[in-house]
């Protein structure tokens, strides 16, 4: 009789997680899916409120404007540049900052830690921020995208406590076998830390994808815009007449629809990027639970 209580439990359990989680993911991907089945629509339809997953009038104009519109390319390619530097650059530092924390016995760790944790609470704000930037010569140019927000302090720590989970006779095997600190460093302890590494990494990578408010501060070179520009341009500001410069007689009839094509084609990309780093979320959060 027990058994079969903890087995209906059970089930009434299942069936309450599954509907919530069915919950989570419809109202996950219905926006999403809208966005694609609206630049897939026509105009009239999109005006009307009539769509919804399913495309109205299939159309594939939007999408020729768009991937024609010679200013995406290097856009894309503006975007693709500071989300792989900037991306590697956090990591490094992070691992930098994160890897001598995660020793006790380091002098001044108490000092360090605080200085890392003043960051998440208090900020130098907007203008001071680009003073520096401006004094170091960095506007126009790259840096001024991936140094300013190079290290967040809350991926520092989550990285310091994975650090502090590996075990130090690995290090004590490593010194007697002769290995630096550095050779330790980068042979043994981050391959065992690659789950959070691209965990975080992935972090910093959607940050730098999506980031589009220092572009605007601190870039007024239309050569380094990254896509997000574009994107709020022809989304926010309405300015769909620079996709649609060649053709005026249809221009009602795409600028809604250009729209969400922009906006898939700006958010596809690191969609795609999920899948193959699936496994290392799992990694990474089952490291702090696995002992021994």
């Amino acid at each position: 009789m027990t058994f079969r209580r903890m087995t209906l439990g059970g089930l009434a359990f299942g069936c309450i997680n599954a509907l919530i989680l069915g919950l989570v993911v419809v109202m996950t991907l219905y926006p999403f899916l809208y966005v694609v089945s609206a630049s897939l629509s026509e105009q009239l339809y999109i005006q009307q409120g009539r769509i919804g997953i399913i495309p109205m009038g299939f159309q594939l104009e939007a999408y020729r404007r768009v991937l024609e519109f010679p200013m995406l390319g290097r856009s894309y390619l503006n975007t693709i540049l500071y989300t792989a530097l900037g991306t590697a650059i956090s990591l490094i530092l992070t691992v930098c900052a994160a890897y001598p924390m995660s020793k006790r016995d380091l002098p001044g760790r108490k000092l360090m830690t605080t200085i890392v944790l003043i960051p998440m609470l208090f900020g130098g704000g907007l203008i001071p921020t680009f003073l520096v930037v401006n004094a170091l010569g960095m506007r126009d140019s790259i840096w001024a995208i991936v140094i300013p927000a190079a290290v967040t302090s809350f991926y520092v720590f989550i990285q310091r406590t994975f650090f502090e989970q590996i075990p130090l006779e690995l290090e004590d095997a490593a010194k007697i076998d002769g290995c630096s600190m550095v050779q330790t460093l980068v042979k043994i302890i981050l391959p065992l830390a690659l789950p959070s590494l691209v965990t975080i990494g992935l972090f910093y990578a959607v940050n730098e994808w999506n980031s589009f408010f220092p572009a605007m501060i601190y870039l007024n070179d239309e050569n380094l815009f990254p896509v997000q520009i574009l994107l709020r341009a022809i989304v926010i500001q309405n300015q769909t007449d620079q996709v649609l410069v060649d053709v005026f007689d249809d221009k009602n009839l795409l600028s809604e629809s250009i729209k969400y094509s922009t906006l898939v084609v700006a958010t596809l990309p690191i969609l795609m990027v999920y899948p193959f780093i699936q496994k290392y979320f799992v990694q990474g959060s089952m490291m702090g639970s696995i002992k021994g």
